[in-house]
């Protein structure tokens, strides 16, 4: 198995909790990556502060972007990362990027991914939903995206918010193609 080039972009919708356990189970499968190029708004920092009480975002051993870094490998489609992950993804983002409007990394980072025909999953975070939400996830899944909704499941009997983030986590990393041990249904974990 070759190893995967991922993109990982953080946007200022609530669910910091989802990112922090994202960058920490792809740190447990470093094994699988070649690379991580980590996109974050400074909303997304200002919601990492006030939910998770620090900035330990800091801490992860991945290399962080600036949000208006065109020159970003990951800005190009020759750069062949094969997937991005946006994570929390707020409904302003999603609405660029079902529009194509590339006015950061994020979005023009998403605009590649749809382009290339490469996996882009959005890991939407907003309840409930207007019409205008529910008309841009359905665009973004007719170019090729996946809308992969922050909704927790409960199976394997959570018992702190990490654990109930990760039955969301777990998920998003199964659809972007890793192979590792997860809750599945039916199945002892």
């Amino acid at each position: 198995m070759s190893k995967r080039k991922i993109v990982v972009a953080i946007t200022g919708a609530s669910g910091s909790i989802y990112a922090k356990v994202l960058l920490e189970k792809l740190n447990s499968l470093k094994t699988q990556l070649a690379e991580v190029g980590i996109v974050m708004s400074n909303n997304a920092k200002d919601v990492w502060r006030a939910e998770l009480g620090d900035e330990s975002y800091q801490d992860v051993p991945f290399k962080f972007y600036d949000k208006n870094d065109f020159f970003a490998p990951f800005a190009s489609g020759s750069a062949r990362f094969d997937t991005m992950i946006v994570c929390p993804c707020s409904m302003g983002t999603l609405s660029r990027i079902a529009y194509g409007i590339s006015s950061d990394l994020t979005t023009r980072a998403a605009d590649v991914m749809l382009k290339e025909r490469r996996k882009l999953i959005l890991v939407t975070r907003e309840t409930p939903l207007s019409l205008i939400h529910i008309q841009n996830m359905k665009l973004v899944t007719e170019a090729g995206g996946i809308i992969c909704p922050a909704s927790p499941s409960f199976y394997s009997l959570p018992k702190t918010l990490e654990e109930l983030a990760e039955t969301v986590v777990d998920r998003i990393l199964s659809l972007a193609g890793f192979e590792f041990k997860h809750y599945q249904w039916g199945e002892n974990s």
